[in-house]
C-alpha cells in the first residue's frame, strides 16, 4: 500500500464512519473504482482502531462519567433515577444487536454483499429514508427521554449496517429521527453506540485473525499513517456533524448518498 492509498483510505474511513455515507461501501468502492487492490485485514483493522480512537477522545468525558455510573449501578444493584446509569445501560443494551449478528454474519458478509450494484442500490435506498424520514419526523425528543424499547430499536437498525451501503450512523440516526428524536440528540446515541461495537469489532479482528494480521504485514508505516488519519478526519467528522445537525437538516447526505450511487452504477454499466 502506498502513502496515497494509506491516506485515501483514512479519510474514507474517517470521514464515512461518522457521517451517514456508508464507510464499509466507500472502502469497497474505492479499490475497485480505482483499480487498486483491495487494503486488507492489517488496513482494515487498523482503520477500526483509528475511528475508535477519534471516539475514544472525543467522548472521553462522557466515557468518563457514563463507566463511572456503570460501576456504580453494578456495584450497588441498582438504576434508580439516575440519567448516567440510565444512559449507560442502553447503551450496552443497544449494543448487543449489532454484536450478534457481526459475530454470526461477518464472515458471509465480506463476500456476500460487496457488489457494486448492491451496494449502489443500499446507498440510494438509505439515502431515500434518511430524507423522508428526517423530514416527517418530529423534533422533539432529547436523549434524556431514551427508553429501553428505543435502544433495542435503534441497536437492531446498527445491526443491518453489516451490508456495505446501509451506514452504521446512517442507519441508527435514521432510526432514532424515526423515534422522534432530535437530530442532535439522534447522532449522539449514533456516536456512542458506536463506542462498543467499534471496540469489539477491532478486538475481534486481532484475537480471531492475528496470524493473517501479522503474515499481511503487521504494522507498517502505510498502516499507522492509515491509523492517524482515520483518527483526525473521523475526530474532524463527530464535531462537525453535531455542530452542523443542530440547525441544519440530514438532507446533503441524502443528497450525496444518491449521488454515488448513481456514479456507481454509471461506471458499473460503462464497464460492460
Amino acid at each position: 500500500m502506498t502513502t496515497l492509498q494509506a491516506i485515501a483510505f483514512g479519510l474514507v474511513q474517517g470521514l464515512g464512519e461518522f457521517l451517514p455515507i456508508s464507510s464499509s461501501a466507500h472502502l469497497v468502492l474505492l479499490p475497485w473504482a480505482a483499480g487498486w487492490n483491495d487494503p486488507g485485514l492489517a488496513v482494515d483493522v487498523a482503520l477500526h482502531v483509528g475511528t475508535l480512537v477519534a471516539l475514544l477522545v472525543y467522548f472521553r468525558s462522557d466515557l468518563l462519567r457514563l463507566g463511572r455510573a456503570l460501576l456504580a449501578s453494578v456495584s450497588e444493584r441498582r438504576i434508580g433515577d439516575d440519567p448516567d446509569r440510565k444512559l449507560a445501560w442502553l447503551v450496552a443494551i443497544g449494543s448487543v444487536p449489532g454484536a450478534l449478528v457481526g459475530a454470526a454474519l461477518e464472515h458471509k458478509a465480506e463476500d456476500a454483499f460487496r457488489s457494486p450494484p448492491l451496494i449502489a442500490a443500499t446507498l440510494i435506498t438509505l439515502g431515500l429514508v434518511l430524507y423522508l424520514v428526517d423530514r416527517a419526523a418530529k423534533r422533539t425528543r432529547a436523549l434524556g427521554s431514551l427508553t429501553l424499547r428505543d435502544a433495542l430499536l435503534v441497536g437492531c437498525a446498527q445491526a443491518t449496517a453489516i451490508v456495505p451501503g446501509i451506514s452504521r450512523s446512517g442507519s441508527t440516526i435514521t432510526m432514532a429521527r424515526l423515534l422522534g428524536f432530535d437530530r442532535e440528540a439522534a447522532a449522539r446515541f449514533s456516536f456512542l453506540l458506536a463506542i462498543p461495537i467499534t471496540t469489539g469489532a477491532a478486538l475481534l479482528k486481532l484475537v480471531v485473525k492475528h496470524r493473517q494480521f501479522s503474515e499481511a504485514g503487521g504494522v507498517s508505516a502505510p498502516v499507522l499513517l492509515a491509523v492517524v488519519v482515520a483518527g483526525i478526519s473521523g475526530y474532524f467528522a463527530i464535531a462537525v456533524l453535531l455542530r452542523f445537525v443542530r440547525t441544519s437538516s440530514y438532507m446533503p447526505f441524502a443528497i450525496y448518498r444518491f449521488l454515488v450511487g448513481g456514479g456507481v452504477l454509471a461506471l458499473y454499466l460503462s464497464r460492460g
